[in-house]
């Protein structure tokens, strides 16, 4: 892919803006006008609700960055997260790594100086490499597809932003991986093991500012077809001492943040598997040149991955 597209001067005076772009073919950010402010994020969730992506949560973070810190960046921000259970069901009996992009997160954001609003996610490259599924795969091609219609149906008349560079290559994994087995006692199940595990693993995260909007038991709640696995969770995870001063340059920040965090044991396999984006991958992916907030972003990897560390010893 080129590192920078040509973009007509025309398109620029359409949308009535400068030269603005997002990070990188990772993600993607959508953006429209929005000077009458009709567009918001409640008509954004309305809108992939109605194409097929079912919103969860949809967190107004400006009251929650105010009440903390006592200061916001943009005008609105939101982050929210999403899914598709046919798709997430046929991508999971093929590739158990989909968990990790389930759910999707994106960011819902206006611009104020240019009056734009945007929503910032992942692109069908971005999914690929997370999970390592195929982009060719017709059920991943089919949920990027997906959210493409929902987005032109949120923002009507929006384009994509150009990008503006490619991603730096990376020293680090892409994905931060455990794995462990449950030893069962008594008349305990590989369900009783599971629930004690995640139980010690939600107090530990607590104490060091990580909040779990929502957990999915994909297994029991969202798969369409059962059997595959023993069990199979996924948490939506945030800590805003990094998503704050992340998002203050990087509001498209919110196509990995909430972050999915996937625990899974497949049936006649004694492995539990356990897996999450790595977060420290953020910083090439996102531009992240403030050695501050790079600092926090490593600090924020490094806890995750130490806390995993310990309870799967």
């Amino acid at each position: 892919m080129k590192n920078f597209l040509k973009i007509c001067m025309g398109f620029f005076l359409l949308m009535g803006m400068g030269e603005v772009f997002a990070s990188t073919p990772n993600n993607q950010v959508f953006s429209v006008k929005n000077t009458d402010g009709k567009i918001n994020a409640k008509t954004v969730e309305k809108a992939f609700n109605e194409s097929g992506l079912q919103v969860d949560v949809n967190n107004d973070m400006n009251s929650i960055f105010e009440k903390r810190y006592k200061k916001v960046h943009h005008k609105s921000y939101n982050l929210a997260i999403f899914r598709n259970n046919d798709l997430v069901t046929k991508l999971a009996k093929k590739y158990p790594s989909i968990g990790l992009i389930t759910p999707l997160s994106m960011s819902i954001y206006s611009d104020d100086a240019k009056n734009t609003i945007n929503v910032s996610t992942l692109s069908l490259k971005g999914m690929a490499r997370i999970t390592k599924i195929p982009e060719t795969d017709p059920d991943l091609a089919a949920y990027a597809k997906l959210l493409d219609a929902a987005l032109h149906k949120a923002l009507p008349n929006g384009k994509y932003l150009p990008r503006d560079k490619a991603a730096k290559a990376s020293d680090k994994p892409l994905t931060t991986d455990f794995e462990t087995e449950f030893e069962l006692e008594d008349d305990m199940t590989y369900i009783d093991a599971k629930e004690a595990f995640e139980e010690e693993f939600a107090g530990e995260i607590g104490t060091v500012g990580f909040l779990v909007p929502k957990l999915y038991k994909l297994q029991e709640n969202v798969f369409k077809e059962k059997g595959d696995y023993d069990f199979y969770d996924t948490y939506s995870i945030i800590r805003f001492n990094v998503i704050f001063p992340v998002s203050k340059n990087h509001p498209d920040a919110g196509s990995y943040a909430p972050f999915s965090l996937a625990i899974y044991k497949k049936k006649g396999d004694n492995t539990v598997h356990i897996s999450y984006p790595s977060i420290d991958n953020w910083i090439n992916d996102l531009g992240i040149t403030d050695k501050d907030v790079i600092a926090e972003v490593k600090k924020t990897q490094d806890m995750m991955s130490g806390i995993l560390a310990e309870l799967t010893e």
